[in-house]
């Protein structure tokens, strides 16, 4: 379907445009919105004679867009979740929660202004696009934690999740379980659990020298 864009849309292009898309993202979105007219004779002649009108208009919704979005740029949200140790979330954050988060810190966002590719499944800090306008997008904070305290940790630069993982593999080592060899020891000494060293198996010659010797002392306790 041929249209006229009535704004800017992403992808497409600017306002006055005529461009062809599918009949069902016409239908279901461009036209419905009012973002677009269908390109036919009629709709040409009356955009045409209201094309400077639309423009002021386009351009005071910008102006005031950017105003908004110099007080929306850079807002950090607090999510609290129920997540697991590995910061797997209980569920997710959508459009609708950053959005309430938002309204929360006192702007006035509908979500469906908010931009995210997919909703949000772990704990963590993330960056949130914010469409004010068809030309202007801030980017805001997204803060997802399992409580107030691991979001202040996070707010100030704390990768939860890192730090986890290092205090396990910390108390692993603690407990005796490091199974690495310490680059520092002697040849043929081998750490136990304990982290004491045991000699290394004899090998070759030497294991049948060892051989040799008990054999020999068996005979002489038995001739005793």
């Amino acid at each position: 379907m041929d249209i006229i864009l009535l704004e800017r849309v992403g992808g497409l292009g600017s306002i006055g445009d005529v461009v062809t898309v599918k009949d069902g993202y016409a239908r279901n979105f461009l036209l419905p919105q009012k973002k677009a007219l269908r390109a036919n004779e009629a709709n040409k002649k009356v955009f045409e004679a209201n094309r400077d009108k639309l423009e002021a208009e386009n351009a005071e919704k910008r102006t005031d867009a950017e105003k908004q979005g110099e007080k929306v740029e850079g807002t950090e949200i607090v999510l609290i979740r129920a997540a697991s140790n590995a910061g797997q979330l209980y569920g997710s954050v959508n459009v609708r929660d950053v959005a309430a988060g938002l309204t929360d810190k006192g702007h006035d966002i509908d979500k469906k202004q908010v931009i995210m590719g997919a909703p949000i499944k772990t704990i963590g800090m993330f960056d949130v696009t914010i469409r004010l306008h068809p030309e202007v997008e801030v980017l805001i904070k997204a803060n997802v934690a399992r409580s107030e305290d691991e979001a202040e940790l996070q707010s100030q630069g704390v990768d939860i999740l890192a730090q986890a993982a290092e205090e396990e593999a910390a108390a692993i080592a603690e407990a005796g379980f490091q199974h690495e060899l310490d680059p520092d020891r002697e040849l043929g000494d081998l750490p136990t659990a304990e982290g004491e060293e045991v000699e290394a198996p004899a090998d070759g010659e030497e294991a049948a020298e060892m051989q040799a010797e008990a054999t020999a002392e068996d005979s002489d306790n038995k001739d005793a």
